[in-house]
């Protein structure tokens, strides 16, 4: 049965909901326009806030629940680990559009959230200070993304959790590395700046 839990885990968090809106709306692929990802922020760029509102609270929802339910229904907090990773790594990587999704930021705001809500929260405002002082979001989500493990490990005392935050960290990263490529060059796009 866990196991089971953990493979609807990787199903639900590969549901690549930008992508869907999009096709949608626009009948569309939006992996072919502005950052070329099915996530929330990309989704703002090309057609503004009502449509990223909901892709966002979905994705994060997608990160939250496998880590709160096991928790819930299984009592077993290695098992919300493992099922969270298994949901951001699905919205990275999706098997239903040939494993080219999002970025993993909204699931791993949801996973965060769910297995160690202080270190969370300091996280957040870690991401809420580099956005708005450098108005770079892919920027605010790999540092505050770094900085998970480290509230982990001097708030939370469990090395565990601090293991699982360095491996989805890392997973964010190896996503952002184009953008990291682009911030070298000052070639990254700020926030707010809309995609034709």
């Amino acid at each position: 049965m866990k196991v089971l839990f953990a493979v609807l885990a990787y199903l639900v968090g590969a549901i690549p909901t930008g992508y869907l809106l999009f096709k949608l709306s626009e009948e569309k692929d939006i992996r072919e326009f502005g950052s070329r990802n099915t996530g929330a922020t990309n989704v703002m760029r090309l057609k503004g806030w009502k449509y990223a509102v909901p892709v966002a609270v979905f994705d994060v929802l997608k990160g939250f629940l496998p880590a709160f339910l096991a928790v819930k229904l299984f009592r077993d907090p290695r098992l919300a680990l493992m099922a969270s990773f298994l949901a951001v790594l699905g919205h990275c990587f999706p098997v239903y559009i040939r494993f080219r999704g999002g970025k993993g930021v909204a699931a791993t705001i949801g996973a965060f959230a769910a297995v160690a809500f202080r270190p969370f929260l300091l996280s957040a405002g870690v991401f809420v200070l580099i956005v708005v002082l450098s108005r770079y979001v892919s920027l605010g989500s790999i540092i505050a993304t770094l900085s998970f493990p480290v509230w982990v490990v001097l708030f939370h005392g469990k090395p565990m959790t601090a293991v699982w935050g360095i491996a989805i960290a890392s997973l964010v990263i190896l996503k952002h590395s184009g953008n990291i490529r682009r911030l070298l060059k000052g070639r990254e796009r700020k926030f707010g700046e809309r995609v034709s």
